[in-house]
C-alpha cells in the first residue's frame, strides 16, 4: 500500500489544541497535507517532576485532541521513547516514511527543553529538513522586553510597564482552526493503543474535577468572563468563592492559549489593557506575571538548576527537617488554613493561588525549610504544574527570587485566614472536624478543643527568619 505524503509535521508538546495554535496553523496555511506527533519521553518524565494527575490529564487531553485533529483531516501519532535523543531518530524516520519536508514547533523555554529543541533542530536541518519555531506560551517572546541598557528586568512592575507598551500594539485576535483541502491516509490511533502507551507510568484520575480538552477550557473561560471577571480583583483572594478562572491546568498543558484568554478579557473591557474594570485589568496582570516567569528561565537559566535567583540567599541556613516537612505535606501543622490548603492540594491536585503563597511562606519563613523541597513537592501533586510559574512563585515567597517579597514581609497564616476566609468556609470544607467551631475560633482553635497545637511558634520563628536574612544582607 502506498504511504501518503504529508510534507509538514507538527511536533506537539504543551500546546494540545487546534485553536490559536501557531505551529499547527502555519503548517496548514497552504491547505496541503499535515500530520502531528506527540512523544511520551520517559527520560523527560524521570528528570522533570510530572505529577500523576498531570500525566493522566495529558493522556485524556491527547484522546480529545486526536478527535479534534481528525475532524480537520490531520492524523495524530503518539510515540513512546526512552531517551530524549531518540526523538531525533524517530523524527528522521517519519520524514522518510511520509516524505516530510518541514517540521513545525511551538517554543518551550526552560533550559532542558530549550537545549533539546536546539539540538534536534540543528540535527534535522543538517539532514535537509526545514524547522520552523513559533511562540504560543507567551504574548511577547523572551528577549523582547528589555530595559534602557538592553538588560532583562528583575522587577515585575518595570517589566509590566514595558510589556504593556509592546502588547498594546499587537493583534490579539486568536488564530482560527487550520483548514486542509483533503484527507491523507493514516490510520488513527485507537483509544486502547493510546492508553497502552501510558502503561507503566503512574497516573491519577481527576477527570471529575478536571475534564480534558480545549472545549472544556473554552467553556471555563466563557463562564469566568460572564460571571466572575468583573469582581476578580477582590474575589480572587477568597478561596471558598471559586471565583478564579480555574484555567491554570489548561494553560499549563496548552489546551487554551494566553492570547485566547486575554482577547476575551479585552472584549469585555472595551479593548482596555490597564484601565476600565479593575477585575479585568487584574486578571490581565496575572498573565503578565506568567510571561515574566517564562522570560526569567531564559534570561536567568540558573533557576533551572535548582539555584536561587539571588545568589547571596544560598547562604541562608535552610533546614531539611523531614518530620516538619511531612507534617506540612500532610496538612498536619496545627494551623487550620495551612492544613486545609495542603489537603485541597492532595484532594484535587490544585491549590488556590492566595493559599499557595500562604503555605509557601509558612514552610520557608516559619519552618525555615528549603524552598526547593516545597517546590518539588508541589510538582509531584499539581495538575497545573508548570516549572517557570511554580519556581517563580516559590522563590518569590522564599525571598530568594527576582522581585521577591522583602524578607521581612512574612505572611501570618492566621491573619491571612481571618482576612480571606473570614467565616471559615474554606477550612470547614477540608477540615470537617472543625465545622462546629465559630468563625472566631476556627482560625486558631483553643487547645481545649482538641485540634493539634501548631508545630512552630509563628512569632518567634518570624523574628528568627528576619534576623537570619538580615545577617545575609549585611555580608
Amino acid at each position: 500500500m502506498k504511504v501518503s505524503t504529508f510534507k509538514r509535521l507538527v511536533w506537539l508538546r504543551n500546546d494540545l489544541r487546534v485553536l490559536d495554535n501557531p505551529a499547527l496553523f502555519r503548517a496548514a496555511e497552504d491547505g496541503q497535507g499535515v500530520m502531528a506527533v506527540y512523544f511520551i519521553c520517559a527520560d523527560m518524565l524521570r528528570n522533570h517532576v510530572v505529577a500523576p494527575a498531570r500525566v493522566d490529564f495529558i493522556r485524556r487531553s491527547l484522546l480529545v485532541l486526536r478527535d479534534n485533529l481528525a475532524a480537520l483531516n490531520i492524523p495524530l501519532l503518539v510515540i513512546n521513547v526512552d531517551k530524549v535523543l531518540e526523538i531525533i531518530s524517530q523524527l528522521h524516520l517519519l520524514t522518510k516514511q511520509y516524505a516530510i519536508e518541514e517540521l513545525f514547533i511551538n517554543a518551550e523555554y526552560p533550559l532542558d527543553e530549550f537545549a533539546r529543541d536546539k539540538k534536534i533542530a540543528e540535527t534535522l536541518r543538517s539532514q535537509g529538513l526545514v524547522v520552523k519555531r513559533f511562540h504560543d506560551r507567551v504574548i511577547i517572546p523572551p528577549g523582547m522586553v528589555r530595559n534602557g541598557k538592553g538588560e532583562p528586568y528583575k522587577v515585575f512592575t518595570a517589566f509590566k510597564n514595558n510589556w504593556l507598551q509592546q502588547a498594546k500594539t499587537l493583534n490579539m485576535l486568536p488564530l482560527k482552526k487550520p483548514t486542509l483541502q483533503s484527507a491523507h491516509h493514516c490510520v488513527a490511533i485507537t483509544d486502547r493503543e493510546l492508553n497502552n502507551l501510558f502503561n507503566g507510568i503512574v497516573q491519577r484520575d481527576l477527570s471529575e474535577v478536571w475534564p480534558a480538552g480545549e472545549k472544556e477550557a473554552n467553556k471555563r473561560l466563557k463562564y469566568f468572563i460572564q460571571h466572575h471577571i468583573v469582581d476578580y480583583q477582590t474575589a480572587r483572594d477568597v478561596p471558598h468563592l471559586n471565583a478564579t478562572s480555574s484555567l491554570s491546568p489548561y494553560l499549563a498543558l496548552g489546551t487554551i492559549s494566553p492570547r485566547q484568554c486575554i482577547a476575551a478579557a479585552l472584549h469585555v473591557n472595551q479593548g482596555e489593557w490597564d484601565s476600565g474594570n479593575a477585575g479585568v485589568t487584574t486578571w490581565i496582570s496575572e498573565f503578565i506575571w506568567r510571561d515574566f516567569y517564562q522570560h526569567l528561565v531564559v534570561d536567568f537559566p540558573a533557576v533551572c538548576k535548582f539555584n536561587a535567583m539571588q545568589p547571596h540567599t544560598e547562604a541562608f541556613p535552610w533546614r531539611t527537617d523531614k518530620k516538619l516537612f511531612e507534617a506540612w505535606c500532610n496538612g498536619e501543622t496545627g494551623i487550620p488554613i495551612v492544613d486545609a490548603a495542603m489537603l485541597q492540594l492532595k484532594e484535587i491536585g490544585w491549590m488556590h493561588n492566595r493559599l499557595r503563597m500562604v503555605v509557601a511562606m509558612f514552610l520557608t519563613k516559619n519552618l525555615q525549610i528549603d524552598w526547593r523541597m516545597g517546590e518539588h513537592y508541589f510538582m509531584t501533586q499539581l495538575i497545573d504544574g508548570d516549572f517557570p510559574a511554580n519556581n517563580g512563585g516559590w522563590q518569590w515567597s522564599a525571598s530568594t527570587g527576582t522581585d521577591a517579597a522583602p524578607y521581612f514581609r512574612i505572611f501570618n497564616p492566621i491573619s491571612q485566614s481571618q482576612r480571606f476566609d473570614t467565616e471559615g468556609d474554606f477550612i470547614r470544607q477540608y477540615l470537617p472536624a472543625l465545622r462546629h467551631l465559630s468563625a472566631k475560633q476556627i482560625h486558631n482553635p483553643p487547645p481545649t478543643l482538641g485540634y493539634p497545637l501548631p508545630i512552630v511558634d509563628l512569632s518567634l520563628s518570624r523574628k528568627e527568619t528576619i534576623a537570619l536574612f538580615g545577617a545575609l544582607k549585611s555580608l
